[in-house]
């Protein structure tokens, strides 16, 4: 059928535009952060600027209070901040970030009843070259999403692309966090994986124009294995200890292909 699937939700003109308001949001708080970041610094203190950015905007933070069944309390930052090996879900503390670091910041907005969710990862000061290629490469599995994304085209193909990718540069893609719908709720329909597999071909979608989606690959420098790191239940670290980046986008699937709403503009 070219029906969507039911439970995914197609966005009007209007909701689009009020979804791009709540990424401008993001991107500011981004921004912002990246030029915050600095030896030094702590994500504690990262993450009070961004809450005060976010509700100086007229925001809610999209990550706070929210509920885990595997965490042992709600999620207690307005942004996630993963260190070197954290993948993601990090909670932000006290510890001053050191040169050589890098730092994923997973941010979310809600606004006028719309969600926004983008990540980026930065790198303090200048990383060794692996880690510098891991930052370029998950930057480009997204770009690729982003470029490949059309009407009528099935999600798996750009799962596989993005994939290929990363695995061709010799990294890995984590296959326990993946993207998702986005829209009035953080999380809607449909699940959307940064790789593919046979498993998933049940869950497999066509896009469609209205769609939106946060897509945000997730890849490791070493094996794709991912746990969590300790009793709290948020932060999910790399198995083997190798470190991880993670970048995303919220995009509007348009009649044209994607129309990136956490870009500023």
């Amino acid at each position: 059928m070219n029906s969507a699937p039911a439970k995914i939700v197609i966005k009007s003109p209007r909701e689009v535009e009020l979804l791009r308001a709540a990424g401008r949001v993001v991107r500011q708080v981004l921004s912002e952060l990246g030029a915050l970041i600095r030896p030094g610094v702590s994500t504690a203190e990262l993450d009070a600027r961004a809450e005060e950015l976010i509700r100086r905007a007229g925001g809610t933070p999209l990550f706070k209070g929210v509920r885990h069944p595997q965490a042992r309390m709600p999620f207690p930052a307005s942004i996630c901040a993963s260190v070197n090996e954290q993948v993601v879900h990090g909670i932000p503390n006290e510890r001053p970030l050191a040169e050589g670091d890098i730092v994923s910041v997973d941010c979310g907005v809600r606004l006028k009843g719309y969600c926004g969710d983008a990540a980026e990862t930065f790198a303090l000061g200048r990383p060794v070259p692996r880690v510098e290629r891991l930052l370029a490469v998950t930057r480009e599995a997204l770009e690729i999403a982003i470029r490949e994304i059309g009407p009528g085209q099935r999600w798996s193909r750009v799962a596989k692309q993005m994939q290929k990718f990363v695995e061709d540069n010799g990294f890995s893609v984590v296959r326990e966090f993946v993207g998702h719908g986005i829209g009035q709720e953080m999380h809607e329909e449909p699940k959307v994986p940064n790789y593919y597999d046979r498993s998933q071909r049940q869950v497999d979608f066509e896009l469609r124009p209205g769609m939106t989606l946060a897509i945000e690959p997730m890849v490791t420098a070493g094996r794709p294995e991912v746990k969590l790191a300790d009793a709290s239940g948020w932060a999910v670290v790399t198995r083997d200890g190798s470190w991880a980046a993670h970048y995303e986008h919220t995009v509007a699937v348009t009649s044209e292909g994607a129309d990136v709403l956490t870009n500023g503009r």
